[in-house]
């Protein structure tokens, strides 16, 4: 089986809601999970939906900003309140075990970088925001972390969308295989700059 076909029925799947009535639901519902753990960006709907109707395209990222931050905060009260039941099941789904176990000693320290980082990168905003519950990350830093990375994040996006339109979208479906290993590419890099802001 082509190594790509999974992602990309993934991707035409999360397109699809853009067409529905409820598609600014879709798009708060996926944003809000995503930050807790579902595993697909809500990027790929809020592009969709900006194309739909460019002049909405801030709100719609106003949308996904806000629904995702308050995912976020979901993922924090799982860390707080039920790490062992959910969260730990969350980050064993992710394969992200060492990486939490990196970060676990630093948080302290370092958890707003963390938040910051993982909220505007690809790298697993949930397993950020399940950690920040379970090593007591104070909340008003953490929101405010979340707030900054996740608008920046999808903001930058609606902005693309607002200036450059319907090309965007072709440019995705023609380079789809190539920006999906970009994406591993950052992912990758992602985790490469939490070990640098750790040393």
């Amino acid at each position: 089986m082509n190594p790509f076909s999974y992602i990309r029925r993934l991707y035409d799947w999360v397109l699809s809601w853009a067409e529905k009535r409820y598609g600014n639901w879709a798009l708060a519902i996926l944003a809000f999970s995503e930050s807790s753990f579902f595993p697909i960006p809500p990027d790929p709907l809020l592009i969709a939906l900006c194309l739909g109707s460019r002049t909405r395209s801030f709100n719609f990222a106003l949308v996904c900003s806000i629904a995702s931050v308050l995912g976020g905060l979901a993922g924090y009260a799982i860390g707080v309140l039920a790490f062992e039941s959910i969260g730990q099941s969350i980050i064993d789904w992710y394969d992200a075990e060492k990486m939490y176990s990196v970060v676990q000693g630093h948080y302290a320290s370092h958890g707003f970088v963390y938040v910051l980082v993982a909220g505007f990168t690809p790298i697993p905003y949930k397993v950020f925001t399940i950690a920040a519950g379970v090593f007591e990350l104070a909340l008003v830093p953490f929101i405010f972390a979340s707030v900054i990375s996740r608008s920046a994040r999808f903001f930058l996006v609606a902005a693309v969308i607002y200036i450059f339109g319907e090309p965007v979208k072709y440019f995705i479906d023609r380079w789809f295989n190539l920006l999906t290993v970009i994406f591993g590419i950052l992912l990758v890099g992602g985790f490469l700059l939490i070990k640098m802001v750790l040393h």
